[in-house]
């Protein structure tokens, strides 16, 4: 019989609404924008470059400053953090729709980017104050469906709204529920552990190191993307290089290190990081490649190519509570492996795809992509959350929400890379995304693919260093025994 009183079922269940409608209010805004971005460089008369920056502003401001809002949150409280974080995000979306100018939406996508930082981590902190560690992969699975089900909407939603209302509308389209559960965080009290130690530092010089780390790195990503290893990539490396490697430095002899090295170095959360960049790199490489296919090659609208790979994101939904129950049944190793080589099986079954495919083959390839790799975003976050200690759940948090940042970036670049090195692709006037001719492209296709699917391959070698059970008896973060009716974490002031 359960021990938890209704009190606590009510909080855990506002933490978990809030969690997981957080989560989803970020990736549908980003997922909306990229339908949007057309009508608003007509509408605001933007620069091709002005209108990318709308998303490598935001994409550099969240993933700079992810492990570091993790920490505030282990020292000031996640449901502090992720109210601040929500309540900033609605107002710099208002004030996106309302804004005159490129300008404005660059400095306020901006804006979005640091608080996105903010709520991000406090997601998966408030989650692993909330539930004990045997019970928290469904609470994080349902986070992953929500996820999934904004990348199978925002698209259609975004289109819908841009055309009958405008793309400003597609901006306040969040206002309104960000800023409800905002206020919702802050009034719901989580009970939590008392903190065995004094605050966590801050270490605000590894903050601005791995900042710079991490903002260098997206930037020469995005830029390998868009035009394919050039010098100005090869510095932004070298940058990347210098920085990276005065964190480490700075880490090993401060001390409160931002990034414990006894969190990277364990033998879940490594693995399951490594796991979920190459995962996320794999998955979105793919997708990157599979798009331009469908809409150059097949010819298809932008409508009629999300519909062919809809089965990705209708799998994500679904493989992600799948998840939870494989992961109890069979642990992470067996659990991630598996899922590792259905994603691997899925990019290969699309590499094969010819200059006419059928109907099966496209969505049977993206349907095994999308299950493989709903699977292994819940059964990797799972391993990270529930095997870091409650006082370093935000910077866990960060880690993980920076592998799914930087994951990405890395599979785009890579995929633009290789594409660029066995095809080159033409620029026609007036039009400054790139062109292939369609036999070019399908050959180049194959091997890129490939590449990508040697990516996720590495990714379920990773999988066999995880242990093959998670502990099961484990002390609840959450416990009577334990807790105190509010957050110990945070302190005392006005509410």
């Amino acid at each position: 019989m359960s021990t938890t009183s209704a009190p606590d079922r009510l909080q855990r269940g506002l933490t978990l609404g809030c969690s997981v409608l957080g989560a989803m209010i970020v990736a549908l805004d980003g997922t909306v924008l990229t339908v949007v971005q057309p009508v608003l460089q007509r509408d605001l008369d933007a620069s091709f470059a002005q209108v990318q920056w709308t998303s490598t502003g935001y994409l550099i401001a969240v993933a700079s400053l992810l492990v570091f809002a993790g920490r505030l949150g282990d020292r000031y409280g996640h449901r502090r953090l992720f109210a601040v974080g929500t309540l900033g995000f609605a107002l710099a979306s208002a004030g996106i729709g309302l804004a005159s100018g490129i300008g404005w939406v660059i400095a306020l996508r901006v804006v979005q980017g640091v608080c996105g930082a903010l709520l991000q981590p406090a997601t998966l902190g408030m989650l692993r104050a909330a539930y004990p560690p045997e019970k928290i992969a469904m609470p994080i699975a349902l986070r992953t469906s929500a996820i999934g089900l904004a990348a199978a909407t925002g698209p259609l939603l975004g289109g819908a709204l841009a055309t009958h209302l405008g793309w400003r509308a597609v901006f306040f389209l969040n206002v309104v529920p960000a800023l409800a559960i905002g206020v919702i965080a802050l009034l719901v009290r989580v009970p939590a552990p008392r903190r065995p130690g004094p605050a966590p530092r801050l270490d605000v010089p590894g903050a601005v190191l791995l900042a710079v780390t991490l903002a260098a790195l997206v930037h020469t990503l995005v830029a390998v993307a868009d035009a394919g290893p050039t010098a100005g990539a090869a510095a932004g490396l070298l940058v990347v290089a210098g920085a990276g490697g005065a964190f480490v430095r700075h880490e090993r002899r401060t001390h409160g290190p931002l990034v414990s090295p006894g969190l990277v170095a364990s033998a879940a959360v490594g693995p399951a990081l490594c796991i979920l960049l190459a995962a996320s790199a794999a998955m979105f490489g793919t997708l990157f490649v599979g798009t331009y296919f469908l809409q150059d090659v097949l010819a298809l609208d932008p409508l009629r190519s999300a519909v062919q790979a809809l089965p990705l994101a209708v799998m994500m939904v679904v493989a992600a509570p799948l998840a939870a129950v494989l992961l109890r049944a069979h642990g992470p190793r067996r659990t991630i492996t598996a899922a590792m080589a259905v994603l691997t099986v899925g990019v290969l079954v699309l590499s094969r795809l010819g200059p006419d495919p059928g109907t099966v083959a496209v969505g049977g390839g993206f349907l095994l992509v999308g299950a493989g790799f709903g699977t292994v975003m819940v059964a990797a976050t799972t391993v990270v959350v529930r095997h870091a200690p409650v006082g370093e759940a935000g910077v866990a948090g960060g880690l993980q929400q920076t592998a799914m940042n930087v994951g990405p970036a890395l599979g785009v670049a890579l995929a633009t890379a290789l594409m660029t090195l066995l095809a080159p692709a033409t620029t026609r006037p007036g039009d400054p995304a790139p062109r292939w001719n369609d036999g070019d492209f399908v050959a180049a296709m194959g091997p890129t693919l490939t590449v990508l699917a040697v990516v996720a391959a590495l990714g379920a070698l990773a999988a066999a260093r995880l242990p093959r059970r998670t502990p099961t008896a484990t002390t609840s973060p959450a416990s009577p025994a334990s807790t105190k009716p509010a957050e110990p974490a945070e302190p005392a002031g006005p509410r």
